[in-house]
Protein backbone atom coordinates (compact mmCIF):
# COMPACT_ATOMS: atom_id res chain seq x y z
CA UNK A 1 0.00 0.00 0.00
CA UNK A 2 1.27 3.35 -0.87
CA UNK A 3 -0.08 6.72 0.09
CA UNK A 4 -0.23 9.81 -2.64
CA UNK A 5 -1.17 13.35 -2.96
CA UNK A 6 -3.55 15.03 -5.82
CA UNK A 7 -3.45 18.89 -5.53
CA UNK A 8 -7.30 19.70 -7.13
CA UNK A 9 -6.82 23.44 -5.76
CA UNK A 10 -8.06 25.90 -7.96
CA UNK A 11 -10.48 23.71 -10.07
CA UNK A 12 -14.38 24.49 -9.77
CA UNK A 13 -17.04 21.63 -9.67
CA UNK A 14 -17.11 18.78 -11.57
CA UNK A 15 -13.06 18.96 -11.81
CA UNK A 16 -12.02 17.74 -8.38
CA UNK A 17 -13.88 14.76 -8.75
CA UNK A 18 -13.04 14.04 -12.61
CA UNK A 19 -9.27 14.55 -11.37
CA UNK A 20 -9.82 12.01 -8.26
CA UNK A 21 -11.33 9.91 -10.16
CA UNK A 22 -8.73 9.70 -12.91
CA UNK A 23 -5.81 9.55 -10.23
CA UNK A 24 -7.71 6.90 -8.41
CA UNK A 25 -7.96 4.69 -11.58
CA UNK A 26 -3.69 4.76 -11.97
CA UNK A 27 -3.98 3.82 -7.97
CA UNK A 28 -3.76 -0.19 -6.37
CA UNK A 29 -6.68 -1.20 -3.83
CA UNK A 30 -5.52 0.01 -0.71
CA UNK A 31 -3.65 2.83 -1.54
CA UNK A 32 -4.42 6.13 -0.05
CA UNK A 33 -5.27 9.53 -1.94
CA UNK A 34 -4.84 12.75 0.07
CA UNK A 35 -6.67 15.52 -2.35
CA UNK A 36 -6.85 18.96 -1.38
CA UNK A 37 -8.82 21.61 -3.01
CA UNK A 38 -10.88 24.49 -2.95
CA UNK A 39 -14.13 23.98 -4.02
CA UNK A 40 -16.47 23.54 -0.97
CA UNK A 41 -18.96 21.46 -2.77
CA UNK A 42 -16.16 18.70 -2.23
CA UNK A 43 -16.69 18.01 1.04
CA UNK A 44 -20.26 16.08 -0.32
CA UNK A 45 -18.93 15.43 -4.06
CA UNK A 46 -16.25 13.46 -3.33
CA UNK A 47 -17.29 11.22 -0.56
CA UNK A 48 -20.75 10.62 -3.00
CA UNK A 49 -18.43 9.74 -5.59
CA UNK A 50 -16.87 7.35 -3.37
CA UNK A 51 -19.77 5.51 -2.16
CA UNK A 52 -21.00 5.15 -5.40
CA UNK A 53 -17.66 3.65 -6.18
CA UNK A 54 -16.36 1.32 -3.37
CA UNK A 55 -13.92 3.55 -2.02
CA UNK A 56 -13.79 4.69 1.87
CA UNK A 57 -13.50 8.39 3.07
CA UNK A 58 -10.47 7.90 6.00
CA UNK A 59 -10.65 11.55 6.94
CA UNK A 60 -11.97 15.30 5.64
CA UNK A 61 -11.80 18.50 6.69
CA UNK A 62 -11.87 22.45 5.50
CA UNK A 63 -9.52 24.92 7.01
CA UNK A 64 -9.49 28.58 5.53
CA UNK A 65 -10.64 27.42 2.24
CA UNK A 66 -8.61 24.63 1.71
CA UNK A 67 -10.62 21.14 1.40
CA UNK A 68 -8.56 18.07 2.42
CA UNK A 69 -10.47 14.54 1.90
CA UNK A 70 -8.40 11.22 1.89
CA UNK A 71 -9.32 7.97 0.57
CA UNK A 72 -8.84 4.84 0.79
CA UNK A 73 -9.06 2.74 -2.69
CA UNK A 74 -11.77 0.05 -3.04
CA UNK A 75 -12.32 -2.45 -5.30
Amino acid sequence: MSNYQLDARNSLCPMPVIKTQNKVNELEIGDTLEVTCTDPGALSDIPAWCRINGHQIIDSSENNGIVVIKIRVGE
